[in-house]
């Protein structure tokens, strides 16, 4: 059903001061998280490899022993998702709307709705961490998990148990980031924390966590040790408005791991309906989210 007269019709009278019910935008968030890419296949596959493990002694006059293990271990799948939405207009609401610079077809705001439901979909990524999709592959866990499997064992990217946002814990993932975090051939690797993610109702937490000059929470001289505990927090804080949780956080490492392909730009259309002269507009665009190594980020999913 096309929007008529009767839905705006102090619109069709001369005398308004004014139209409102637009507001500014929340700013993007996504990017800052996400390698962007552009795609041009209708799923996108990304293989991770083992490489080869440690060397061994090798004894005078004796064989040099050879690691015949590496080779494609895991598989990460991207389905791209269509998005689309759609309005009309009648001709009648079109011709006599007075107001079509406040309010028309051509500024009803499509891209900033299409705009919003990427940053969800884009959050889901995390609000989700904790679920394995078996459309994405992988090694058969969830990307927040305790137990991705590596040779001779596993390793976490996630706390035995959930622990809330503090001094402590924050500084605990820093550590674990570098000192646990292993290739798939078990080799140490040189991962860092780089940004510390939370939803708007951490934020006055990580704010005195990162920016006070003192041990935060306490009445002791000390130093704030988090900004220089395995090189820090080097990109700050970032508050995520689309986390569902208001007690998960995240801290993002320095590996690559996170990647938003864009398959189709987002385009409108519209055009006039031959029988009732209606005008209708849609939007559509194409993309995914996904991720393809757990090792860019590690989570905390405390119980709310």
């Amino acid at each position: 059903m096309a929007a008529s007269v009767a839905q705006a019709y102090d619109l069709l009278l001369p005398g308004l001061a004014k139209v409102t019910g637009k507001y500014k935008d929340l700013d993007r968030i996504y990017p800052k998280i996400f390698e962007v890419s552009k795609s041009y296949m209708a799923v996108e596959r990304r293989a991770q490899m083992r490489y080869l493990g440690l060397a061994f002694l090798k004894n005078e006059g004796g064989p040099t022993s050879f690691d015949n293990r590496a080779g494609e271990r895991y598989v990460f799948n991207q389905y791209h998702k269509e998005v689309g939405l759609g309005f009309a207009f009648t001709r009648r609401l079109i011709d006599d709307n007075l107001y079509k610079a406040q309010w028309g077809p051509s500024n009803l705001g499509l891209q900033r709705s299409f705009n919003q439901f990427k940053e969800i979909l884009g959050a889901g990524i995390l609000n989700n961490a904790t679920t394995y999709d078996s459309n994405i592959g992988g090694d058969l866990v969830a990307l927040c998990s305790t137990a991705h499997p590596i040779d001779g064992g596993t390793v976490g990217n996630r706390f035995t148990i959930d622990m809330d946002l503090n001094e402590a814990s924050l500084l605990q993932a820093q550590a674990n980031i570098r000192a646990n975090f292993r290739d798939i051939a078990n080799l140490r690797m040189q991962a860092r924390a780089r940004q510390l993610i939370v939803p708007i109702a951490l934020q006055p937490v990580a704010l005195r966590l990162l920016e006070t000059t003192l041990r935060p929470g306490t009445n002791n001289n000390d130093i704030n040790v988090i900004p220089k505990t395995s090189g820090g927090i080097p990109d700050g804080m970032l508050v995520h408005d689309y986390l569902t949780s208001p007690t998960a956080w995240f801290v993002q490492t320095d590996q690559e791991g996170a990647l938003y392909l864009q398959r189709k730009a987002f385009e409108m259309d519209m055009q006039v309906d031959f029988t009732t002269d209606n005008l209708m507009v849609k939007g559509y665009e194409r993309y995914s989210f996904g991720f393809y190594d757990w090792r860019w980020v590690y989570g905390s999913f405390p119980v709310q």
